[in-house]
């Protein structure tokens, strides 16, 4: 079972057959499938699955803190299962393809404290950008 299955299980959450769908389709590593990514391969599993229970699942999942709403440019967002383990995101400047990395260190130590301007500053998101082995061959 993946790890996005095993927590909804025990958070308790109905898993009906659409969810589940959902919820296999985002499981695995350095998973950042766009609503209409995940649609199109929850359809190959479960083809009756509608565009609409696929963005409100979608939802719910980032409302509940399971996935995460990824937006690094003006392209889609993007949906990543890793929520509960701390990351930044590699993104590639031609082809957008995004990684998890986890760089040690707290981002939060390099802003100093001028410029926090009185803020308590709680988070930090960080996104690294370059261009992916596969653009710079190209």
């Amino acid at each position: 079972m993946s790890d996005l299955l095993e927590r909804l299980r025990g958070r308790g959450w109905r898993m009906t057959a659409q969810r589940r769908v959902v919820a296999e389709v985002l499981d695995g590593d350095h998973v950042h499938l766009t609503a209409d990514e995940v649609h199109a391969r929850a359809v190959d599993k479960l083809p009756e699955i509608s565009r609409a229970t696929v963005y409100n699942t979608l939802g719910e999942l980032v409302t509940i803190g399971e996935v995460l709403e990824v937006s690094t440019d003006r392209r889609a967002k993007r949906y990543d299962p890793n929520a509960h383990r701390p990351h930044q995101h590699l993104v590639c400047a031609q082809c957008g393809t995004i990684r998890d990395v986890h760089p040690t260190g707290n981002p939060l130590s390099s802003l100093p404290d001028s410029e926090r301007f009185g803020f308590t500053v709680e988070a930090a998101d960080v996104t690294y950008r370059g261009t992916c082995p596969n653009c710079a061959g190209a």
